[in-house]
């Protein structure tokens, strides 16, 4: 009997912006490295794939640009607004890979035993749908789970708009497993809950920019945030394990940059990020490390940035969220200011410019005010780190959702269209649109 052959597939973005800051399939990766563990064949369609070979043959291939790092644009196609959102004067696009090429890459596949596809934002899922139709016009017959962040927090949402046959929430490992053992009529080894999995990045086109999990979860509970949701406990990999695995795909493929996922990446220095870090540095490997996520400051102090800098640590952003102290309070108390000054003030003196340390400030929470974002990026600039304003995005299930929902002018609970952060769900004559882009000019001054 042949080994079961599983189709892994990450959609486009459907989106009026979009940005490619080392995104990855982390959890389609993951759960290719279950599977490959339990001897399934797989292969991965990754929509949103700069780098995808088909697409290099289009005249405007040559037009996307990545910078230094790796991140960078994505193709980019404008496509008709979804009727809800017709009155927004914003163009509308499908960010990723061709249509064609995606249904071309379909049809020269051999039929799967079933097919796993990721989901990412809410607000997302007129991708999904259609990513979904494509597969189901060429394998009628062939399963189609959906699993990831939106199949978790929107399950209901899912089951009724994707087309998926079946909606696995939770963490996809186990959870599409048991879905796939009554679909296979086969057994599968399940994967220990507190077991953070090495994802299986060889089905990645490019390997010249890895994804590196090195814990899952979080141990804070910050009411806008779904970490906790999507991970309900905190699970840290072992350091040295992390650092085999840096070594390996410099060593074997000539990596030169690595993404850090984590959302908690910091946490327990000393049996953790201490350690990876050391290792790094004592192997003398030439690498570079991102760390997108924001970052807890109330951990670093002088030896930690200097670890970072030593290692190889380039892009830094810190999760200040508000420098405005009773918001502060009502978010978890996640940073105060000293932290954030003692942060910043340590990654200076560890050599670190404002072009490589930006900070994170939330902008359009329930109830915030304009001036509290304005105040923020104040005190973040004189303390010479860069600021980035972060649109709030209403979270089903989150302390912050009926927050948004009694404040917000959109029908958020009925639609996850209206989570979109670029629309400012949670508007209000206190934190206005025009406010909203007046403050992103005041951030993007120097």
């Amino acid at each position: 009997m042949s080994a079961p052959f599983i189709l892994l597939v990450n959609p486009w973005i459907y989106d009026f912006a979009a940005y490619d800051l080392w995104i990855r399939p982390l959890g389609l990766l993951s759960i290719a490295s279950v599977l490959k563990k339990n001897g399934c064949g797989v292969h991965l369609i990754d929509c949103l794939d700069t780098h995808h070979p088909a697409m290099r043959t289009y005249a405007d291939a040559g037009e996307l640009q990545q910078r230094e790092f790796g991140q960078g644009r994505f193709f980019k196609q404008n496509i008709p607004k979804p009727a809800c959102l017709a009155g927004i004067p914003r163009n509308y696009s499908r960010y990723g890979m061709y249509t064609e090429v995606f249904q071309n890459e379909l049809e020269c596949l051999e039929r799967p035993d079933a097919v796993l596809v990721g989901t990412m934002m809410t607000y997302w899922h007129p991708a999904v749908a259609d990513c979904i139709k494509l597969i189901k016009n060429i394998f009628p017959d062939v399963p189609v789970l959906a699993g990831g962040v939106y199949a978790s927090l929107c399950p209901d949402h899912a089951a009724a708009c994707t087309g998926a046959d079946y909606i696995v929430p939770g963490p996809f490992e186990n959870s599409a497993v048991e879905t796939l053992e009554a679909i296979l009529h086969k057994q599968l080894q399940h994967i220990a809950a507190d077991t953070v999995l090495r994802p299986e990045c060889e089905l990645l086109s490019s390997k010249k920019v890895l994804p590196l999990m090195t814990s899952r979860g979080c141990p804070l509970g910050c009411p806008y945030c779904a970490s906790r949701l999507l991970s309900p406990s905190f699970q840290q990999r072992e350091p040295l394990s992390v650092a085999d695995e840096i070594e390996y795909w410099h060593v074997r493929y000539g990596t030169t940059d690595f993404a850090f996922y984590d959302d908690a990446l910091l946490v327990h220095p000393e049996k953790h990020i201490v350690p990876l870090l050391e290792s790094v540095i004592e192997r003398g490997l030439p690498v570079r490390f991102h760390a997108p996520n924001g970052l807890h400051v109330r951990i670093i102090d002088e030896r930690i940035a200097c670890l970072m800098q030593r290692a190889g640590v380039k892009t830094l952003r810190l999760g200040l969220e508000s420098a405005d102290e009773s918001l502060q309070k009502a978010t978890g108390g996640k940073a105060s200011r000293k932290e954030f000054t003692r942060a910043a003030e340590s990654l200076q003196s560890a050599g670190y410019t404002e072009h490589e340390v930006g900070a994170y400030i939330l902008a359009g929470l329930p109830g915030q005010c304009a001036q509290s974002v304005r105040s923020s990026i104040s005190f973040v600039k004189d303390h010479g780190v860069r600021p980035y304003i972060t649109e709030y995005s209403p979270i089903p299930g989150t302390d912050f959702w009926k927050k948004a929902v009694d404040c917000s002018p959109f029908p958020i609970e009925k639609e996850p269209l209206f989570h979109n952060n670029s629309l400012l769900p949670c508007r209000s004559a206190s934190f206005t649109v025009d406010d909203l882009e007046a403050l992103k000019r005041e951030s993007r001054k120097t």
